[in-house]
């Protein structure tokens, strides 16, 4: 049997519960398939206890509901599954979890996608056709962890940021965090909290902005040129941390939001991890040239021992892994091959959400897109 609708979305994240809640409100028919038991599982499953939004509340709501007007600016973890809790009943998605997809791909011959999905709580397999298909997998489909020599042999405890919830287990250890972003910054921030003796590897420079600043930049991006916010931002930066390059956290030449808008790198949002390493409760280390059991040579030369390596070395798209046929959209990583604002739609009635590095804000924009465009071509059929 072969369950047939006009829009299939593969991904029940932020992503994809926004495009499926927008197809809603146009009453067009819609089918989301999610691989885990839950929407939006990286939020519940995979992310830290002590998370907030690092964008203030008004650049992080998904389409046609705002939070509730007594939310904080900054919203917790905790909060925004109870923002995704209420949107989904309110909009009426109702995902099809533990549905695995194996293959995606576009029949010329009826114009629709076919799709190959595993039910994975049932052992079978089912069959799925749409006239469109939305990748809402995302970005952050699957933890990257980079190859390092010697990694296998590490006698200690290896885990990616997506697996840690807090520092409880680490006290008194000796965690070295591997990634220099939020997640790192943070996580190293926690374990230094909980009491473990943390150490930071920042192979590349970042900006360090408080969550303020990035508010204001964002509010003055509207009415003034980006180079100009970015001078006014790093100069606060400056004046704020002093020179942060003798404790080895060295500042990009470009600005932070020229950088997000050109790269997708976002600048870390600072929640107290710079005080700890000024204060050398969590000390900045270069990168890994190699492991041999518990001890991990640096590149400067220096080895050090460690109880466990938390890398918060990013995410990664798994879409190569099953679409076939990528209607031109997708390159062999799994990302657009276009550059925002042009790269949710592809040929064949192919779209992505959630693929543009520009975090919940970026989510709406491109589902609202994607629904605006299948809503026009439906209408001309």
């Amino acid at each position: 049997m072969k369950h047939e609708t006009i829009v299939l979305i593969v991904g029940a994240g932020p992503a994809g519960i926004s495009t499926s809640a927008c197809l809603n409100l146009k009453n067009i028919p819609n089918i989301v398939l999610e691989r885990d038991d839950s929407f939006a599982s990286l939020w519940k499953k995979r992310s830290y206890d002590r998370l907030k939004l690092h964008l203030a509340s008004q650049f992080c709501e998904l389409p046609y509901m705002s939070f509730p007007p007594n939310s904080p600016t900054f919203i917790s973890k905790n909060d925004f599954l109870e923002y995704l809790e209420t949107y989904v009943f309110h909009f009426n998605v109702n995902p099809l979890h533990q549905r695995d997809v194996e293959s995606a791909i576009f029949d010329n011959a009826d114009g629709k996608w076919h799709v190959k999905v595993m039910n994975v709580e049932k052992n079978v397999v089912e069959y799925y056709a749409a006239k469109f298909l939305v990748v809402a997998t995302g970005e952050n489909s699957e933890g990257f962890v980079p190859k390092i020599e010697g990694l296998d042999g590490f006698g200690g405890k290896i885990m990616h940021s997506s697996e840690y919830a807090n520092g409880k287990s680490f006290e008194e250890k000796d965690v070295l965090v591997v990634g220099c972003g939020n997640s790192g910054m943070e996580i190293a921030y926690d374990l230094s909290n909980w009491g473990a003796r943390t150490s930071i590897v920042v192979r590349s420079p970042v900006h360090v902005l408080t969550k303020e600043m990035v508010q204001v930049g964002m509010f003055l991006l509207k009415y003034i040129p980006c180079n100009i916010v970015d001078q006014m931002v790093m100069m606060l930066s400056k004046l704020t941390y002093g020179d942060l390059s003798v404790f080895g956290l060295k500042r990009p030449n470009k600005g932070p939001f020229y950088l997000k808008k050109i790269t997708g790198k976002s600048p870390v949002i600072d929640v107290g991890t710079v005080d700890k390493i000024k204060q050398k409760q969590v000390k900045v280390l270069p990168s890994i040239k190699k492991i041999k059991g518990n001890y991990i040579k640096f590149i400067d030369g220096k080895r050090k021992r460690f109880d466990a390596l938390i890398f918060a070395t990013g995410y990664k798209s798994t879409v190569t892994k099953w679409l076939k046929d990528d209607g031109v959209l997708f390159n062999e990583n799994g990302m657009p091959k276009k550059r925002s604002p042009s790269h949710w739609k592809g040929e064949k009635g192919i779209y992505c959400v959630g693929f543009a590095s520009a975090g919940l804000f970026g989510i709406s924009s491109d589902a609202k897109n994607v629904v605006e465009d299948i809503s026009r071509i439906l209408m001309h059929v």
